[in-house]
C-alpha cells in the first residue's frame, strides 16, 4: 500500500510556496508520492483570467522535474471544470489499494465548508492541512461539525512547514508593473519559461 498525495491549484504561476511547504508535509507525512493537479478552470474563480492550461501544466512540470517523489497529473486539465470530491473519487477508483491525503493549504482549510460536498472530503482521503504556526487548534475549533468529527476520528492531520510569504497573484501583477520574478520566488527552469514566453508582462 503506496501513501499518495494529491495536491491542486491553478498554479498560476507555480512558485516556492507551492513546493517547499508540500516538500516538508511529505516528510512529515511519510508519503510515498505527491501529485501536483493543475486544474483547467478552477470553479472558484469564476470570472477570473488564467495562463494557458498547457502553459500552467508545463511550469509545473519543470519545477518537479529534478524531484521524481512529486509528479504531476493532468487529469483535471482535461476535465474543464472540476470538483475536488470527484477528483478524489476518480483516484481512489484508480488507486484501490493506496492510502491517499489531500494536501491543502490553511486557508484552503478555513474555505472547505464551500466546497461541492466538503463532508465527503475526509471519507475519500485524509486531509493533511499545512498549517501556520499556532493556528491548528483555533481552526479546528472553528471547523464545520463534520470537519471536526473527521479529526477526532484520525482523519485530519496539521502538519507544519517553512511558510513561504508568496502568492501567484502578487507575483503576476508585480510583473505586469515592470517587476519580474526573482530565483527566489519560483524555480529556475519555471524562472526561464517566464522570460521566454512572457505569460504575465
Amino acid at each position: 500500500m503506496a501513501r499518495i498525495g494529491l495536491y491542486g491549484g491553478s498554479f498560476d504561476p507555480v512558485h516556492w510556496g507551492h513546493l517547499r511547504p508540500v516538500i516538508a508535509a511529505r516528510e512529515q507525512m511519510a508519503l510515498d508520492q505527491v501529485i501536483y493537479l493543475p486544474t483547467a478552470e478552477p470553479p472558484h474563480k469564476t470570472g477570473q483570467r488564467f495562463a494557458p492550461a498547457s502553459a500552467r501544466f508545463a511550469m509545473v512540470e519543470l519545477a518537479l522535474l529534478d524531484r521524481p517523489e512529486l509528479q504531476v497529473s493532468d487529469y483535471e486539465m482535461r476535465r474543464g471544470a472540476s470538483y475536488t470530491v470527484e477528483t478524489l473519487e476518480h483516484f481512489r477508483r484508480e488507486l484501490p489499494g493506496d492510502r491517499l491525503f489531500l494536501l491543502i493549504g490553511y486557508d484552503s482549510w478555513l474555505e472547505l465548508p464551500a466546497w461541492r460536498r466538503f463532508a465527503e472530503l475526509p471519507e475519500l482521503a485524509e486531509l493533511v492541512v499545512m498549517d501556520r504556526p499556532g493556528t491548528a487548534e483555533a481552526s479546528l475549533e472553528a471547523a464545520a461539525p463534520p470537519l471536526r468529527e473527521a479529526a477526532l476520528a484520525g482523519r485530519v492531520s496539521f502538519v507544519r512547514g517553512p511558510r513561504i510569504e508568496l502568492s501567484s497573484r502578487a507575483l503576476r501583477r508585480a510583473w505586469a508593473a515592470g517587476e519580474p520574478p526573482t530565483a527566489e520566488q519560483v524555480p529556475p527552469l519555471v524562472l526561464d519559461y517566464l522570460r521566454k514566453y512572457g505569460l504575465y508582462r
